[in-house]
């Protein structure tokens, strides 16, 4: 009797780090600052989480701003001259605003200002207009872009931690975006 109960307990204490690995992670106090794609926490303090059923009745009723913020790569500065540079296509929610690169752990102060004023854009200058904020499954930039949306007093934010992932394997609706243009653009 003894013996099953020992490799019982064996077996149990090798099983669990893999467990702890597959649980979520808990909401950091600051900005996630690296590894964005990685398991997100289920929460976001002050933000409402949403399914994508929920995001979807909410695109479909036309109740919210909906904001991606996937990273874009910028074109190399330094191309030799003919060289041709093709940016990735990007398919999102339809109606979407793209405000790429806003999710970042720690933004310049150009991109602070970029992302506050695409936020007040999307939602017509209303601090409490219900705003999505979205990038890709396990994707920390939409976390980080939500948390910072509440730091700037945005009140009715939502954060759809799924994304384009989701949304794109209920078969929902997808187009091709360019995102909003940048200042130093």
């Amino acid at each position: 009797m003894r013996r099953p109960l020992a490799a019982a307990f064996v077996a149990a204490l090798l099983a669990a780090p893999v467990l702890a690995q597959q649980q979520e992670p808990f909401e950091p106090e600051g900005y996630r600052a690296d590894n964005y794609r990685a398991l997100v926490p289920a929460t976001l303090a002050g933000a409402r989480v949403l399914t994508t059923i929920e995001a979807e009745a909410i695109w479909r009723a036309k109740r919210g701003a909906f904001i991606d913020v996937l990273p874009r790569p910028p074109k190399p500065k330094n191309l030799p001259e003919g060289t041709v540079w093709r940016d990735a296509p990007r398919r999102n929610i339809p109606g979407s605003t793209w405000l790429p690169d806003t999710g970042y752990g720690n933004l310049p102060p150009a991109t602070e200002d970029y992302f506050q004023r695409g936020l007040a854009r999307a939602s017509g200058g209303d601090k409490a207009a219900l705003v999505v904020i979205y990038c890709l499954a396990d994707c920390w930039m939409s976390w980080n872009a939500a948390k910072r949306a509440l730091a700037y007093g945005y009140s009715n934010i939502a954060w759809y931690p799924d994304g384009t992932d989701g949304w794109e394997r209920a078969k929902l609706p997808t187009e091709e975006v360019q995102p909003e243009p940048r200042p130093e653009q």
